[in-house]
């Protein structure tokens, strides 16, 4: 018999949407004349915009032709995408960090997921509570994160984000050596302003942590005066990696694409006592284990940054932001509470009657062919709530929300 990494022993038998996909398919199989509408996976609905199209397509036809073919690009992603990059997202807002400091990849996922793998076994690990599932389960496949018992693991630092506390998590009082923030924040749809997430890089400056800052759904803010980016406060350069996304901002879910900012002035300490920068240990692991995001793709997203685009972009954006809006309203009509999606495509529920977030869901399966994300599945604190997203179709949107008024 084969050994195998006993960290993936500790693991639940299903990653959350995996159960959520299973159920679904179940509910199918037993009705299949019912139309089954998801406010649950936060998947997008609008097309890609045209001059994404048009720079993907020009794209194609550079691959047909011997003198503009690519083939292997840089791992770190091309010039032309990580200057767009730097141009658009963080000069405007008076943040100096470099193209060399850029990482392009496949998705924010999948960065936020590999980059654990810088740290050491012994490396404590905090993470808000509920959370998106990556940050948990990558550190639990690396062996970081102890035994699983009670919807929590032993070795990992719970940041609870609960009603009582507006959702917002509280400095630990155990230090961690990583700490995983998400603004605007994937479930519960709240947001950090200026002011905590300066008391946030403070912290981390004066404790000698360091930030993992997932900034993917940034394009949602419809308010100025927050923060888009970690390294519009002071000295979050210093302490923080931040990642990003085009699947949200774009409705490149089906395309990957997404980026990730490693300043040069993050290092950190061997067990040996030597200083390594960070930025330079992610380059390696890139080089070795990542071939880069295709060249078409990353010339799609080249075209995102267009300021002819803007206009494009903001029209599909409108869609989910008009959605959330629906959302929030018909479940206030209903008596129930729901926060986030304002700044956010997600409206974070809470279950009447204190029903359990697993029978919620089905019930909502049940009664209304309506699928929901089972707050409990981000944690234990998200016990008693259910997510939904504002990503499908305003018609689908406005059908599933007369159903569930329905069946409330």
């Amino acid at each position: 018999m084969k050994s195998i990494n006993n960290a993936y022993a500790g693991l639940s038998g299903n990653y959350l949407f995996s159960e959520v996909a299973r159920r679904v398919s179940a509910f199918k199989a037993r009705r299949p004349e019912t139309e089954v509408i998801s406010l649950g996976i936060g998947d997008v609905s609008q097309p890609l915009a045209p001059a994404v199209i048009s720079a993907l397509h020009k794209a194609v036809d550079e691959m047909a032709r011997p003198e503009t073919f690519r083939g292997y690009g840089p791992e770190q992603g091309y010039a032309f995408l990580r200057e767009a990059i730097l141009r658009h997202d963080f000069l405007p807002r008076g943040v100096n960090v470099s193209a060399e400091e850029i990482f392009i990849s496949d998705g924010a996922k999948s960065d936020i997921g590999n980059f654990q793998e810088l740290f050491g076994e012994d490396a404590v690990v905090a993470l808000t509570d509920p959370v998106y599932p990556v940050y948990e389960d990558s550190n639990a496949m690396s062996g970081r994160a102890g035994t699983f018992r009670n919807g929590r693991w032993s070795r990992l630092v719970y940041l609870p984000c609960t009603r009582a506390n507006g959702f917002q998590p509280e400095l630990p009082e155990t230090r961690p050596d990583v700490i995983y923030l998400c603004s605007p924040n994937n479930p519960t749809g709240t947001v950090l302003d200026r002011e905590s997430l300066t008391s946030w890089v403070n912290y981390a400056r004066q404790q000698e942590c360091l930030i993992l800052f997932d900034a993917a759904y940034e394009s949602f803010l419809r308010d100025d005066s927050l923060p888009h980016s970690i390294y519009e406060i002071p000295g979050a350069d210093e302490v923080a990696v931040e990642f990003r996304s085009l699947s949200k901002t774009a409705g490149f879910t089906g395309l990957r694409c997404g980026y990730a900012v490693v300043p040069e002035k993050i290092s950190a300490r061997t067990a040996d006592g030597r200083t390594l920068k960070l930025h330079d240990m992610w380059l390696r692991r890139q080089c070795t284990k990542y071939n880069g995001c295709p060249y078409i793709v990353q010339r799609a997203a080249e075209a995102v940054f267009l300021p002819e685009t803007r206009q494009q972009l903001d029209a599909a954006l409108s869609v989910y932001r008009k959605n959330a809006d629906l959302m929030l309203d018909a479940f206030r009509r209903m008596g129930l509470s729901a926060f986030g999606g304002v700044h956010s495509p997600y409206v974070w529920l809470q279950t009447p009657e204190n029903m359990p977030s697993w029978s919620f869901f089905d019930l909502m399966l049940e009664k209304a062919a309506v699928v929901c994300t089972p707050g409990v599945g981000f944690g234990a604190s998200g016990e008693g709530y259910a997510r939904f997203t504002a990503f499908n179709s305003p018609e689908n949107t406005v059908k599933a929300l007369e159903r569930l008024e329905k069946a409330l």
